[in-house]
């Protein structure tokens, strides 16, 4: 499988100011996106920038979409991985593939976001058959994380941290947990989404205790079956 292939491309531009998670994180963000606007000022200082980020928590509630806000943001162009894909039965040629990525990423000044992180950087301390090629695996990548440039960002995100090796771990100066939405947050991001459709089919009932992302399918859904049941009676 060559790198082209292993990449998912995805050009959607995502402002920050339209993410739906706390305020805290999102003030969180909102600082290290300010620390790569300002890095060479911060240099000047030897200030370090923070530039390793991990995403965590329950699926569907906005990980992959704070990555692509971030690159939108900088202005960078977002080199997006699902992980699950590039492991391979040669541990070496698994790690050969993630360090193209990560040279990648470095080469073109990029953000580099791995999802399903925990696919290649479980713990060394585990009784897996394969412990020992998963030890090569995760201390090739402990080394191109700490050789990474400060300049491109690198971002991981995972719905399994404690699987995840601790030394990997303290590589990120930046871990930022996603939990389930609210009904209030909830409430706020769907009345952003049925904004968009005519008033009279905006009053559906809501659907709780449910992560964004499932949220944003039920509406899409029920809207679908609004507008052909609408378009089913005009045309008859």
């Amino acid at each position: 499988m060559n790198l082209h292939e292993l990449i998912i491309h995805d050009t959607e531009k995502i402002a920050i100011e339209n993410l739906f998670f706390s305020e805290e994180n999102k003030a969180i963000l909102e600082q290290t996106i300010k620390e790569h606007k300002y890095i060479e000022e911060l240099k000047k200082y030897n200030l370090p920038v923070d530039n390793k980020i991990l995403l965590h928590g329950h699926s569907g509630c906005g990980k992959t979409t704070t990555a692509k806000a971030i690159a939108t943001a900088l202005n960078k162009e977002i080199i997006i991985v699902n992980l699950s894909t590039i492991i391979n039965a040669r541990i070496g040629e698994t790690s050969k593939n993630v360090k193209a990525l990560f040279d990648k990423a470095a080469r073109e000044n990029a953000v580099l976001f791995l999802d399903e992180f925990d696919q290649i950087a479980k713990s060394r301390e585990n009784d897996d058959k394969d412990v020992a090629e998963m030890k090569r695996l995760v201390n090739t990548i402990i080394q191109l994380i700490d050789y990474y440039p400060t300049n491109s960002l690198l971002i991981c995100a995972t719905n399994f941290f404690n699987s995840i090796d601790t030394a990997l771990l303290r590589r990120f100066q930046i871990k930022i947990k996603f939990e389930m939405p609210d009904e209030k947050q909830l409430d706020l991001y769907y009345d952003n989404i049925l904004n968009t459709f005519p008033i009279h089919l905006q009053d559906i009932p809501r659907k709780y205790t449910v992560s964004y992302a499932e949220a944003k399918d039920y509406v899409h859904t029920t809207m679908k079956g609004l507008i052909i049941a609408e378009l089913e009676i005009l045309n008859n």
